[in-house]
C-alpha cells in the first residue's frame, strides 16, 4: 500500500519496491516505475498502484466425474503481474490520493479471473475421468491441466498476469462415497490383521505345544533318572546289606573262633588245674594213708575249726569227748 503524506495543496507518495506506480498528471504519464517517491497535486493527479510480488490464490471448488460422483478439489494458484501498464489498463488499480487505498477491489477481480479459468480446466478434465482414476491419478493430471490451461489463457496474457505455479492439494469425494471406497481396503486390512492374529495364535499354540512336549520329555527324563536313582539306591542298599552280612558273618566266625579258642583254653586250664588238684589230692591222700586215725581226726577237727565261724563259747559233753579220748588212749 502506498504511503501518502498530506500537505497543503501537495501530497508526497512513497511505495515499496514490490509495488509499481503509474501516475498521470492531466492525462499525461508523469511517473512510471517501482518503489518511487514523488510529490504531486491531488487535484490534477491520477495514481495507480500495481503489486509486483508473487501472490497465492487458494481455490476450493466442486466437480463431477464421468461416473456422476461429486468431488471437491483443493488447489493453490501462484501468480504475478508481469506487465503493470497492461494490468492497469485492463483492471482498476487506482488509489485514493488522500489515503493510499485502492478505490476498487482489483485483486478480487484478478482472483475471480484466475478462479474461473482454473475451475474451467479442472472441471473439463474431471468430467471425463472416473472417480477411482481421479482419486488415484487426478491430482497430478488436474495440476498439469490447470497449469497448462492458465499459462495458455489469452485473457491472462492480455491482462499482464503470469501464472507461476499450480498446486493441487487434494481431491476428495463425498464422505459417504469416501467411506464406501475405504471399505474394501479396510476389510482387506482387517482380513490381513485377522490373518496375522490367527497366525500369531497358531504360532502361540505351536509354541505352547512345543513347550508342553518339552515339559513332558523333561518329566519323562526325570522319571527315568529317578527310576535309575531308585534302582541304584536299591543296589547300593543290597550291596551294603550284603557287605554288612559278610562283615557280620566274618565277625561271628571270628567271635566263634575266639570263643572256641577261649573255651579250649579254659578247658585246658581247667583240665590242667584239675589234674594238678587231683595230683595234689592224690598225694595228700597218699600222705593221709600212712597217718593213724586219731591223727586224721585231729586234722579234721583242725580243718573244721579253721573253717567254722567265730564261736564265742563251746560246750563239750562227756558223750562227745569219751570216744575221742578213748581213741587217744588206745596204743
Amino acid at each position: 500500500m502506498a504511503v501518502i503524506t498530506r500537505y497543503p495543496l501537495f501530497r508526497h507518495l512513497r511505495v515499496e519496491p514490490t509495488a509499481h506506480i503509474r501516475a498521470l498528471r492531466r492525462g499525461t504519464l508523469s511517473h512510471d516505475g517501482a518503489g518511487l517517491a514523488f510529490w504531486f497535486r491531488p487535484l490534477t493527479a491520477a495514481v495507480s498502484e500495481i503489486p509486483l510480488d508473487d501472490r497465492e490464490l487458494p481455490l476450493l471448488f466442486h466437480a463431477r466425474t464421468a461416473d456422476f460422483q461429486d468431488v471437491t478439489v483443493q488447489a493453490t494458484v501462484t501468480y504475478r503481474i508481469v506487465d503493470p501498464a497492461l494490468a492497469a489498463a485492463r483492471i482498476d488499480f487506482s488509489i485514493d490520493t488522500d489515503t493510499g487505498y485502492w478505490r476498487a477491489a482489483p485483486l478480487e477481480q484478478v482472483a475471480g479471473l484466475l478462479t474461473e479459468s482454473a475451475q474451467q480446466h479442472g472441471l473439463d478434465l474431471l468430467a471425463r475421468t472416473a472417480l477411482t482414476t481421479a482419486l488415484v491419478d487426478g491430482i497430478s493430471a488436474v495440476r498439469e491441466r490447470m497449469s497448462d490451461g492458465l499459462t495458455a489463457d489469452p485473457r491472462l496474457a492480455e491482462t499482464g498476469i503470469a501464472v507461476i505455479g499450480v498446486r493441487v492439494v487434494a481431491i476428495r469425494p463425498e464422505p459417504e462415497v469416501e467411506r464406501a471406497l475405504q471399505t474394501p481396503t479396510r476389510e482387506r486390512v482387517q482380513q490381513d490383521a485377522d490373518k496375522a492374529t490367527f497366525e500369531r495364535r497358531a504360532l502361540a499354540v505351536e509354541r505352547e505345544r512345543a513347550i508342553g512336549e518339552n515339559e513332558l520329555q523333561t518329566k519323562i527324563e526325570l522319571a527315568r533318572r529317578e527310576e535309575e536313582l531308585v534302582a541304584q539306591n536299591g543296589a547300593n542298599e543290597r550291596r551294603k546289606t550284603q557287605e554288612a552280612w559278610a562283615a557280620d558273618e566274618i565277625a561271628t566266625a571270628a567271635k566263634a573262633r575266639r570263643e572256641v579258642a577261649l573255651a579250649e583254653a579254659q578247658a585246658q586250664a581247667a583240665r590242667l588245674v584239675g589234674e594238678a588238684e587231683a595230683a595234689a589230692e592224690t598225694a595228700r591222700l597218699a600222705a593221709y594213708r600212712e597217718i593213724s586215725d586219731a591223727t586224721l581226726l585231729g586234722l579234721a577237727i583242725k580243718e573244721l575249726a579253721a573253717n567254722l565261724p567265730n564261736i564265742q563259747s563251746l560246750v563239750l559233753t562227756p558223750d562227745l569227748l569219751a570216744p575221742v579220748l578213748a581213741r587217744f588212749g588206745t596204743p
